[in-house]
């Protein structure tokens, strides 16, 4: 029984992360979207900063609810080993992009959010993303990327958020559901 146990879990731990949430992905696209039209309209930016930092929250629970949701449909435990090498790999990023979002809010620079925000986002699905589905890391090269140009061209950053937490979500969010069930 030991044995059986050892071999489950070695295999557990081989496999890759599918619970990704396409569907998820497309929703929180859309979600980026209304907020990129709603943080335009705020004069301040407190409340530009407001309006993202909601659509960052509905977005999570919708990547979460997602990922729990096409895990119970695959009969996988959301947890396992790939699920949680996902969450290993995704959380630091996520972490630090909160913590440089406060840091350049207070220091009144927050014209380099977006960038930040890109930038910290992709690395955060492309070291999660190890653990996955092969475009999970393109995705997270394809934020990367954005992010760069987003810091290099700050003037930008109207369209490139809207572009990256928009687009490519809806981009990649389609391709996940299409190919990898959902």
């Amino acid at each position: 029984m030991d044995n059986l146990k050892y071999i489950r879990q070695t295999l557990e731990r081989a496999g890759s992360f599918t619970a990704v949430p396409g569907k998820g992905g497309v929703l929180m696209g859309v979600v980026a979207l209304l907020a990129a039209r709603v943080a335009a309209s705020r004069p301040s930016a407190g409340g530009w900063l407001a309006v993202w930092t909601v659509a960052a929250v509905v977005a999570m629970a919708i990547g979460v609810a997602g990922a729990a949701l096409k895990s119970r449909r695959f009969q996988v435990p959301l947890f396992s080993g790939p699920g949680r090498k996902f969450i290993a790999g995704f959380t630091p990023a996520i972490l630090a992009g909160a913590v440089l979002t406060a840091v350049f809010y207070r220091a009144g620079i927050s014209g380099f959010l977006p960038g930040v925000w890109l930038l910290l986002y992709g690395a955060a699905v492309l070291a999660g993303g190890s653990a996955s589905v092969r475009v999970v890391p393109m995705m997270g090269a394809c934020f990367m990327l954005l992010g760069t140009v987003a810091l290099l061209l700050p003037g930008w950053n109207d369209v490139l958020l809207p572009v990256g937490f928009g687009g490519l979500h809806l981009i990649f969010g389609t391709v996940i559901a299409v190919k990898y069930g959902g």
